[in-house]
């Protein structure tokens, strides 16, 4: 399966003293890489789901860095669903520069509903989530 492809110019603000992307901020462009991903198949990271407002809070994240991006470079960024559990959704990203690797991420979240007090509840992710995401697993 083509990974969904999506891409973001890096704002000057991103950038550290030395005018390189501070390793932080590819956490918050797999995020954003997500949302966009989501959005594609009609979905988004805060949902209701019978009436119950659910959403996806990471559990794990990682990112392995290769070479550098600067301000105003344009990085795009591949999504890739790994896999999909019976709560839980692992997605892996890979980010290149006019075609050269920069990095790959990698992220798992969880289905929850928000509970009483705001507490959140794991909770299995829906049937009509799962079939839309199913449809974008890597390697089927």
């Amino acid at each position: 399966m083509t990974p969904f492809r999506c891409s973001r110019r890096v704002d000057f603000c991103d950038t550290d003293m030395v005018g390189i992307v501070h390793f932080a901020n590819y956490f918050r462009y797999m995020e954003f890489a997500e949302v966009e991903f989501l959005r594609s198949l009609g979905l988004s990271v805060k949902l209701l789901h019978q009436e119950v407002p659910i959403g996806f809070p990471r559990v794990s994240v990682g990112c392995d860095y290769i070479r550098p991006l600067r301000f105003d470079d344009v990085v795009d960024i591949d999504v890739a669903i790994e896999r999909i559990g019976s709560k839980s959704i692992s997605y892996r990203f890979a980010f290149t520069l006019a075609g050269q690797p920069i990095a790959t991420g990698r992220s798992t979240a969880v289905c929850c509903r928000m509970a009483e007090e705001q507490k959140m509840e794991s909770m299995e992710i829906p049937e009509e989530i799962r079939k839309l995401l199913q449809s974008r697993v890597d390697g089927k």
